[in-house]
């Protein structure tokens, strides 16, 4: 799970290193670097005090004393002046300094918290999709897990644009059944199938208790009677022998892992750029590679859809060899369809909009 979004206090965070937003003389202030200090006692302080201080942009790195992982990174984030001033730059400096460290420290795990976003007044929704851009850029070059912390829902904001497209959309389409989103023609072929089982059984039991003639209805009376004139008009289905479940087993349609590579090289795309695409990390990747019977969780059907940039249809053909399909009746389904439907394929933009409606990620 290379990046992901929780909800949590990022002092809880069992992990390599966590990133600790301060100030240039590395003195505990308030907020999230109070938080941090707090919990992991006064050597951070002592710690923090026999370094020269960081610049903005920069980073430093401590033990982490009492805290559940091993390294408190220290960065020094900018302060909101209307985004005219270079604040951009050095918030991705911020990440990547950050990321540049945990990787020289051999740290596999890292959490960040929204850098800037607090007293420093930096919005929010644009220290996210900074955050989520930075470390993407990064991660496609590096193996590493990456954790973005939010302490609480009011911490987070998405694009109001963004968010009011999805939720028009949601109410569109959601509705709490099993109606598929995809399937309408193929529900309506089930339908008819069924009624027309349903004809035939009534016929033959029609057929049963009647003992001459005189039991059928008239000409009249059967066009009035759609059921049995369906019945009494239709053409017996010939007898065709029932294959065995060798024959059966034989013709199944191709597994996940085979359709999923297919998929890979019809699009053009090497193994790596799909997996780094898909936000999915090279062990799950190699597991699918090397068991062709490997059978993925929704999720990350899904990553790879939307990796592979997959249509609707596409999507739906992925997810049915496993037995799934994309449905109305889940949130997370319409989320994800609102994406692929308007042809937006930035993972990174899809899971801040799934984490915004309380909705499990892709990739994760």
């Amino acid at each position: 799970m290379p990046l992901q979004i929780i909800r949590q206090d990022i002092t809880k965070i069992r992990c390599d290193a966590i990133v600790n937003p301060t100030n240039p003389e590395l003195i505990p202030g308030g907020g999230t670097d109070e938080a941090i200090h707090t919990a992991a006692g006064p050597k951070l302080a002592e710690a923090c005090a026999k370094l020269p201080g960081c610049e903005l942009g920069q980073a430093v790195i401590t033990p982490a004393f009492e805290l559940p992982c091993k390294y408190v990174i220290h960065t020094v984030g900018p302060v909101w002046n209307g985004g005219v001033h270079g604040e951009k730059a050095l918030l991705e400096s911020c990440y990547t300094k950050s990321l540049q460290i945990a990787k020289k420290h051999k740290c596999k795990t890292v959490a960040f918290p929204l850098i800037s976003s607090g007293t420093y007044g930096y919005p929010k929704d644009r220290v996210l999709k900074i955050a989520m851009e930075t470390i993407g850029a990064f991660l496609y070059d590096n193996e590493m897990t990456v954790t973005i912390a939010v302490f609480d829902k009011e911490s987070f904001a998405l694009s109001r644009e963004l968010s009011d497209e999805v939720t028009a959309y949601i109410d569109d389409r959601y509705t709490g059944d099993d109606e598929p989103l995809i399937f309408e023609k193929l529900h309506e072929q089930i339908k008819r199938r069924r009624r027309n089982r349903i004809e035939s059984t009534a016929y033959r039991e029609s057929a049963s208790i009647m003992t001459d003639e005189d039991a059928w209805p008239a000409s009249d009376e059967i066009a009035e009677t759609p059921i049995l004139a369906a019945a009494h008009t239709s053409v017996p289905e010939p007898q065709t022998k029932k294959a065995t479940l060798d024959e059966m087993l034989k013709s199944m349609d191709k597994s996940f892992a085979d359709t999923l590579f297919d998929y890979i090289d019809a699009k053009g795309m090497d193994d790596v750029e799909c997996y780094k695409n898909a936000n999915i990390d090279r062990k799950t990747f190699s597991k699918i590679k090397c068991n062709r019977n490997y059978k993925p969780s929704k999720q990350t059907v899904l990553s790879f859809a939307i990796a592979l940039h997959l249509t609707l249809d596409e999507t739906n053909h992925l997810l049915g060899t496993v037995g799934m399909v994309l449905s109305r009746s889940s949130k997370f389904d319409v989320i994800v369809s609102y994406f692929i439907e308007h042809g937006k394929y930035d993972i990174f933009e899809i899971n801040e909009t799934l984490f915004a409606f309380d909705q499990v990620l892709l990739g994760v």
